[in-house]
């Protein structure tokens, strides 16, 4: 009897102790994405992308939130990977063409050269950051060739995002959720050590005119709360700010992002 409950309990145990690229990856195949890698500067990026088909030649990048930089707020994690499969299930839901760009170190990178652990703790948002991202997301757009592309950022994604939409040719335009836009501010709300060697796009000039903008925020969320994320698209004359009352940070957006998706297709550049 005790072996029969050893041999029903071994396989729950290994799935719940998976590598958190390796749970990513298992989510990803039962949405129906698939997985490839991308050269960036010096550091390889994960690709998950829909089968999607293009609408109107437009490409939706998904940048996804921080991870699991430091455990506790105290000791560094030697594996920053997300753990929620929020980003996911969104590109799932998308009609679009969409694709989720890793970060470098990420997804099992994390102990190959030059990876470091200041990638995911202080400078998950530096130039360093920025410029691999940058330099995968060309890859990517010189293959597929989308004639728009729109930048999609939730959590520490969105600061990548506004990051990345200085530096990119024929962007058309930036949605965030629950976007930490203003990190100065955030690390500062929440008595966390500054982001030393990040750069803070609150800090930044305002984007084009060009590029559309809607940043979305839960009412609910304690993490990056609306006046955080209000303060920062304040700075940004052509964007539009939208408070959800019944989301906080990571729910319940799965929910909400159908319609969303509607305001993203019917917007005007």
């Amino acid at each position: 009897m005790r072996r029969l409950i050893l041999l029903f309990w071994l396989p729950l145990l290994s799935a719940g102790c998976a590598a958190p690229e390796i749970r990513l990856d298992r989510e990803a195949e039962r949405l129906g994405l698939t997985r490839s890698l991308v050269k960036g500067t010096d550091y390889q990026h994960v690709v998950y992308r829909n089968r999607a088909g293009f609408q109107n030649g437009e490409l939706h990048v998904y940048l996804d939130g921080d991870g699991s930089p430091w455990i506790h707020h105290q000791l560094i994690a030697d594996n920053p990977t997300p753990r929620n499969p929020l980003v996911l299930r969104l590109i799932s839901q998308d009609p679009s063409a969409s694709l989720y760009l890793g970060r470098p170190c990420y997804h099992g990178f994390g102990t190959k050269p030059p990876c470091t652990a200041e990638l995911w703790t202080l400078r998950r948002y530096s130039k360093t950051v920025v410029d691999t991202m940058t330099a995968a997301l060309r890859e990517l757009r010189n293959a597929l060739h989308p004639r728009k592309t729109v930048l999609i950022g939730f959590s520490g994604g969105a600061a990548l995002a506004m990051l990345l939409a200085e530096r990119m040719d024929g962007l058309s335009g930036i949605v965030t959720i629950a976007g930490n836009l203003d990190p100065d501010a955030w690390t500062e709300r929440h008595h966390y050590s500054p982001l030393t060697g990040s750069e803070n796009p609150a800090k930044h000039p305002p984007l084009s005119d060009n590029i559309f903008q809607l940043h979305l925020a839960g009412a609910k969320d304690t993490n990056i709360p609306p006046d955080l994320i209000r303060a920062a698209v304040q700075r940004q004359p052509s964007a539009t700010f939208i408070v959800l009352p019944d989301a906080d940070h990571d729910c319940c957006w799965e929910k909400l992002w159908p319609p969303i998706l509607e305001t993203i297709k019917a917007r005007r550049y």
